[in-house]
């Protein structure tokens, strides 16, 4: 059947039974042709263009949302999701020429410290130490610093990779977790992909309410993901007063596995950890490198409960076998490096200064902005759309709050990695203007 794309474009959809059709529309979503938000035929009038009976176009469709790529609206029928997990990140969003790039989520590649690879590095063989001696000596003083218990210390390609593999070593399809709404983008795509429910709970300046975890416990969440510092999109960084409330909520919820993500953990110093891991008997605190010293390290360190750790080893033992030693050898390097160490503090400070004077600019101009540690941002506005392109129109390109919620109000998320000081008043006066074109006068 042939689906119009565009003014100028279609792309048919194919095949005979469930699985060829799911491929066909996944070739299009994948290639661009099936966009995010495209309706997809009612499953009769596919079948019958197709001659197959309705019940294989269904189950084709059931493929599809299991694997994360589609999703049914009610009576707007199946869509494409707005991040399918069969098509590249973003796949939508093109920056156009001249913009300031506000919308990434990438940490200034100014203020990352260099890599370097000696000419002596060996090569690991086969049935070594999974884990550097030194790298995990390192580890265990890094989390003993902020009270992890540390027997137990996995590694993983990043944070999402950690929070997929910890997911997959306790529950199963149609199981339920509890995020933060707004929330990491990631994760909303992710636990589709695994056939995972999520639970949205409101997040304040001080973390995931105790309101809403509460509620999420009682419908029967089996896991939680809570960010501890840095939180994305927010910038919300869990207060010792808000730790100890989810503690004693968790710890009548023994059975319930908890991820923590304290992936901005070095970008955030002047905002001590309070840990809430502990209270339940399954339980993951994942440190990831990537926003203090790059991306492309694709590492994450994660100190978890015995049967947890014991389960994602084994299981990267089975697929990729271990995290590359050459990789291991300069997280060591750069945890223990005392000049790395104050290049990262002093691309915190940066970040905090920029950072601060955006949510300080805003609210000179009644706009009530978000972000207290981290290197996002999260404003508020009357509708992301009329705010997303007023904004480009100024030459600011932010990520709607779309990618980040899902019972939050509308907002749009700016990472200040690309943000100049001398930028600052320019792009407040940019939202404001948006917001008072909007008739909302800064207030939402």
């Amino acid at each position: 059947m042939v689906v119009q794309t565009s003014p100028r474009a279609a792309y048919k959809i194919s095949g005979r039974g469930a699985s060829q059709i799911a491929a066909s529309i996944e070739t299009g979503i994948a290639d661009g042709h099936l966009a995010p938000g495209q309706a997809l035929p009612p499953i009769r009038d596919l079948a019958a263009e197709l001659a197959v009976n309705p019940n294989t176009v269904s189950a084709a469709y059931r493929l599809l949302r299991d694997r994360g790529a589609v999703e049914t609206a009610g009576r707007r029928g199946t869509r494409v999701r707005q991040q399918p997990a069969t098509a590249p990140r973003n796949v939508a969003w093109r920056i156009p020429a001249g913009a300031t790039d506000l919308a990434n989520g990438n940490p200034d590649p100014r203020l990352l410290p260099e890599l370097v690879f000696p000419r002596e590095a060996s090569q690991r063989l086969y049935n070594r130490d999974a884990i550097l001696p030194e790298l995990l000596d390192a580890a265990r003083a890094r989390f003993a610093a902020g009270s992890v218990p540390a027997e137990h210390v996995v590694l993983s390609f990043g944070a999402g990779d950690a929070i997929d593999r910890v997911l997959s070593a306790h529950l199963r399809a149609g199981d339920s977790v509890a995020v933060e709404d707004p929330g990491w983008g990631a994760v909303y795509h992710l636990l589709p992909a695994m056939s995972l429910i999520a639970v949205p709970v409101p997040v304040d300046a001080d973390g995931m309410t105790p309101h809403g975890l509460a509620s999420a416990l009682k419908r029967g969440v089996r896991a939680v993901i809570i960010t501890s510092r840095a939180q994305n999109p927010t910038g919300a960084a869990v207060s010792a007063e808000r730790a100890e409330a989810l503690r004693a909520l968790l710890g009548e919820y023994p059975d319930v596995l908890l991820i923590e993500d304290d992936h901005g953990a070095d970008i955030t110093p002047q905002r001590p950890l309070h840990t809430v891991v502990g209270v339940t008997s399954h339980w993951a605190h994942i440190r990831s490198l990537s926003k203090a010293y790059g991306p492309d390290l694709r590492c994450a360190v994660t100190a978890a409960d015995g049967t947890t750790g014991a389960r994602v080893a084994g299981r990267l033992r089975l697929g990729a076998g271990w995290i590359s030693q050459l990789i291991q050898e300069q997280v060591h390097r750069l945890w223990t490096d005392e000049r790395v160490e104050a290049q990262i503090a002093a691309a915190a400070r940066s970040y905090t200064e920029r950072r601060d004077a955006l949510v300080a600019a805003l609210a000179a101009r009644g706009i009530a902005a978000y972000g207290a540690t981290g290197i996002n941002v999260w404003g508020p506005v009357p509708g992301e759309a009329v705010g997303g392109s007023g904004l480009l129109a100024a030459g600011w390109a932010v990520a709607p709050g779309a990618w980040f919620r899902v019972d939050t109000p509308p907002g749009v998320r700016m990472t200040i990695s690309n943000l100049e000081l001398p930028d600052v008043e320019p792009l407040a006066d940019a939202l404001a203007g948006v917001l008072s074109a909007s008739g909302s006068g800064g207030a939402v």
